[in-house]
């Protein structure tokens, strides 16, 4: 099969198409005929060898597909050939096949294309199970949640979750152009983190209460201001390091005000855990999802060939939304 093949770690030159075996099929797998699959920030970390594969998945980047069910493993449930899926993937997303367990895949409903889909299930899943799910963010009604990077995939698919759920989204951009598309798709209010402190402005629109829950990708450099955005009994959910993987905390802070700290990822999960996000995720917003209210905003559409200027793009931090790959 065709796809995008890394021979050695490097810059977006690196990514080159080639030809790579079909990966085999678990008795409880589904096997797609990839039509699209979208960028990730994960993949420019796997691309330069920072970011590993867990043990046994494919080597090829791509955390998310869509496309049409070609085989269906004697114990796969729910799904039928000629079906069409979007999946969350632990890789092989960049290829014209992947293989993914039945409970990572979700159906795609007759309204949605191709390209919202391929762009949907690693963020729509992350800012799912990060803000709502116990154990994590567990977002309750009328409480409110920061949310970092609102104008990328995560950021995005939670002010649209945040909206169908009814809780206050705030978010932080880049831009005085960001943050108006921000506030367009829904987010409450939208921060310029370049010319304001983010924490002061968070406890201004909160009538000086702080936010129930964070959203962070940024990781240290962040830390302190995500802390002083909190109110009384907060939850700091932290994705990703972009900023530094080393802070200091007052934990006096978190005795005092009953704060929590919490790491999150989700590609390393186990397969029933997937599931159960799965699972989590079509109980709660399974009817918005099909009614068309949650539909991933695209920035770009590039084919699979030009994986080199996605990679490109989504590390300008230009787009707004999804970059999109179509891979058939």
């Amino acid at each position: 099969m065709r796809a995008i093949v890394i021979r050695e770690p490097g810059d977006e030159s690196v990514l080159q198409m080639g030809e790579a075996p079909s990966p085999a099929l678990g008795p409880a797998d589904l096997r797609i005929r990839v039509r699209t699959t979208a960028v990730n920030r994960a993949d420019l970390l796997q691309r330069q060898g920072l970011y590993p594969p867990p043990p046994g998945v494919s080597p090829i980047l791509g955390m998310e597909c869509a496309g049409e069910v070609v085989e269906v493993g004697p114990e796969a449930r729910g799904f039928r050939p000629g079906q069409r899926v979007m999946a969350l993937l632990p890789g092989g997303g960049y290829a014209e096949e992947a293989v993914v367990h039945h409970g990572s895949a979700l159906p795609v409903p007759e309204t949605m294309s191709d390209e919202q889909a391929g762009a949907f299930p690693e963020v729509f899943l992350t800012a799912f199970s990060n803000l709502f799910m116990p154990g994590l963010g567990a977002l309750a009604p009328g409480e409110a949640a920061l949310v970092h990077g609102g104008g990328g995939g995560v950021g995005t698919a939670a002010i649209l979750l945040c909206r169908e759920a009814g809780n206050s989204c705030f978010v932080t951009a880049g831009s005085d152009e960001k943050c108006r598309q921000c506030m367009a798709l829904g987010a409450t209010a939208a921060i310029d983190y370049r010319r304001e402190d983010f924490s002061a402005r968070a406890r201004e629109l909160t009538s000086g209460r702080g936010v129930d829950v964070v959203l962070d990708h940024i990781g240290a450099a962040y830390l302190a201001n995500n802390l002083a955005a909190l109110a009384p009994g907060g939850r700091l959910v932290v994705i990703g390091l972009m900023g530094g993987a080393q802070g200091e905390v007052n934990l006096a802070q978190l005795l005092i005000r009953r704060l929590a700290l919490i790491g999150s990822t989700l590609r390393g999960r186990s397969i029933g855990e997937k599931a159960r996000i799965v699972e989590g995720f079509r109980a709660r917003f399974g009817a918005a999802l099909a009614a068309g209210r949650l539909r991933p905003p695209i920035a770009r559409v590039l084919p699979l060939a030009e994986a080199a200027e996605a990679h490109r793009l989504m590390q300008s931090s230009a787009h707004f939304g999804k970059i999109v790959l179509r891979v058939s």
